[in-house]
Parts: C-alpha cells; structure tokens; sequence
C-alpha cells in the first residue's frame, strides 16, 4: 500500500529540517509510517519506533515500510506510556521525538471506526477500540451539564447547552448509537439560521469534542511531552505539529516552560504554518501549526 494514498504527512519538509541527524527517533504518532518513512529515508543511520493506539494503523505501517528491516520497530500503545513501552528495548537516551496530533485519514475513511460526521457508522471514536468507552456511550450516560462542559471545553462549542439539552431529552426515546442519528439531531436542535452562521459544518465542533474527551487527548498530551523530557538526549529535538488551539496551547506552554527552566532553546519561536500550496494540495493541512524544541 502506497502511504500516500492515505495520509500526507503535513510539513514533512519542515519536519526534516528541524532534525540534526538523529540516530534514535520515536514517532509517537505512527499513523501509517508516512513520517517514520521519510525520515528514515533520510537519515540512513537512524532507527525509528513507531508508536500508534490503532493495530490496524500498526500493520499497515508495517507492510509500508517493510523494506527498512531492523531500523523500524513498531510499538503499539498511548504515547503518554513512553517510558514504560520502551522499556523492553533498553535504549539509553532518544534524539528526536516527533508528535502528528491529527486524525489519520484512514481513521476518518472508515465509516464503522465513528470519526467522521460526514459517513454514517457506530459512534465510537476510540483510537484503540479496545481501551475505554465509545463515544456512544459517552452521548447517552452523561448528563446535560457534564455533556455541555465536553462540548464547551474540548469543542469550544457556542451552542454547547443548548445542544447538550437537546441530545438529553432525545435519548429518552431512543439511545444515538450511530454518526448520522447525532448529526441529524444536531440539525433538528439548532435552527437553521444558526447553522448558517457556523462556518462549517454544525456537528463538527461536537465530534471533535466527543473524540478528544473519549480518548483522553489534551492529557495525554500534556503526560507525553512530559515522558520525552525522562527519554531525551543532549541535544534532543522535540517536533509536534498539532490542529487546533486546544492541543497548541498546551505545546506552547510546554515549551516555554522548559525554556524559562533552562532545559534547552525554542526552535520556532512563532509556530510555521503549511504553505499555501500545501493547503492547496492537502487539505488537512489548513489548520496546522508546527512547534519545536531542542533540549540542551
């Protein structure tokens, strides 16, 4: 399988260039290996383990990059369980940790894993459909309060009462197991006025909520950059590019803090945003930001 068929890796070129040729990279966010590839094309002395949630993902970055042997380990789990998943491997110190914030393509393609609005399929949402509970579950337990506060805080939703309420008196009649049930009850909760005012889509802010609340994404984040801090070596880079402001706020804040420590330097002092030809061409890309530190 070609990788690009499926994912893009966003700023790949800018990715590369951040890097001082590492010989142990972890990417954290293996996805199906269209970074890990890159750079382990790269650089030619360089081991890449590859960590991802989703054992699908897993195998299909494995047949993508077969052909560099030894030098790729995949290693399923959560990136927040750095240390402890690469314990086994006994490797002393990491030069490069690399984080893609985004949502596979693959992941949004398939309509039964319930990551996209746009597909009808089970509302789940779980990275690894093996750890937690789906997004489904999420939808018909909680009250209007503790839905409201998801939808707020993880979507910055504005209508996040209201539609909170209106999913809540729903489910009285019938649990929503599926995307389409809570799309369509979205649309029949806000008036159409409202709707056109969105600027998008009017599931979209609550999908992303739901998706980042059931996997536990802004801590993960937060407890992952802390475990590159144990791992890293002199010298080490840390790259995260991230898709909205929720994610990059807690990568900004990260890094300036480890800078007023004197833990080492920022290295894009502004986050780099993709080219418009990369928009152009991708996408995916439109709302992405790229941050890095090296460790000194």
């Amino acid at each position: 399988m070609d990788v690009s068929s499926y994912h893009i890796p966003v700023m790949i070129t800018d990715v590369i260039k951040l890097l001082s040729s590492p010989k142990v990279v972890v990417d954290c966010t293996l996805g199906l290996g269209g970074y890990a590839g890159k750079i382990l094309e790269e650089f030619p002395d360089c081991v890449v383990y590859g960590i991802d949630q989703d054992g699908e993902a897993i195998e299909k970055a494995k047949l993508n990059l077969y052909k560099y042997g030894e030098r790729f380990i995949p290693i399923k789990g959560n990136f927040c369980d750095l240390e402890r998943l690469l314990a086994p491997y006994d490797i002393m110190k990491i030069d490069a940790f690399l984080f893609d914030l985004g949502v596979s393509n693959m992941q949004l393609s398939v309509a039964e894993r319930g990551f996209a609005f746009q597909l009808e399929g089970r509302l789940d949402m779980r990275m690894d459909v093996n750890v937690g509970k789906p997004a489904s579950a999420v939808v018909n337990s909680l009250s209007a309060h503790e839905l409201a506060d998801i939808f707020s805080r993880y979507g910055e939703e504005k209508y996040a009462w209201r539609i909170a309420c209106g999913i809540e008196k729903a489910r009285k009649k019938e649990n929503v197991e599926s995307t389409e049930q809570l799309v369509s009850l979205i649309r029949e909760i806000l008036p159409a006025p409202v709707q056109r005012k969105m600027g998008g889509h009017p599931a979209r802010r609550v999908f992303q909520a739901l998706r980042i609340y059931v996997n536990r994404e802004l801590e993960a984040l937060t407890e992952g950059l802390a475990e590159c801090l144990k791992l890293a070596s002199e010298g080490a880079e840390v790259v995260v590019v991230d898709y909205h402001s929720l994610e990059d706020r807690i990568v900004k804040h990260t890094f300036l803090e480890w800078k007023r420590k004197g833990l080492g330097e920022l290295l894009t002092r502004h986050p780099v945003t993709p080219s418009d030809e990369e928009v152009a061409s991708n996408h995916k890309s439109r709302s992405a930001k790229l941050r890095a530190f090296r460790f000194t």
